[in-house]
């Protein structure tokens, strides 16, 4: 099984940005921890900050991995063209969120993504990741 990875804007930062809220864990100490707990599984990360590249990389992927994990930070808010992307793929796309976005801002509560994916985990810490990985598997 092959699960791709695509982590959005600011996604980086881990373990550096607002810890009270995304927590003190890097995403790449993180994927260490998940790559072992799940080695019968092949998982691969992509980050950017770049609307264009995330697509490309959807675009990429699409249509010979098992499944993608779609966090796509500020960008799930806003992007119409995430949402296109997900739709013109077969992979199936499961959006995750660090944290709970329903007791954030209230910009953050509409999701313009959550509509093309198989589903939303959100506010369970990087574990959103684990949750998401084992929905594909079952």
């Amino acid at each position: 099984m092959k699960i791709q990875i695509i982590n959005g804007p600011n996604i980086n930062l881990l373990g550096r940005r607002e810890p009270g809220i995304y927590g003190s864990t890097s995403f790449e100490s993180y994927l260490e921890e998940l790559r072992q707990r799940f080695p019968q599984v092949e998982i691969d990360y992509y980050q950017s900050n770049v609307e264009g590249f995330m697509i490309d990389k959807i675009h990429e992927v699409g249509f010979s991995y098992d499944g993608i994990i779609l966090n796509a930070g500020a960008y799930t808010h806003t992007s119409i063209a995430l949402q296109d992307a997900i739709r013109a793929i077969k992979t199936p796309v499961v959006e995750v969120h660090i944290s709970n976005v329903h007791t954030r801002e209230e910009f953050r509560h509409r999701s313009m993504i959550s509509c093309a994916c198989r589903g939303v985990i959100l506010g369970f810490g990087l574990d959103s990741y684990r949750l998401a990985l084992e929905s594909f598997l079952g």
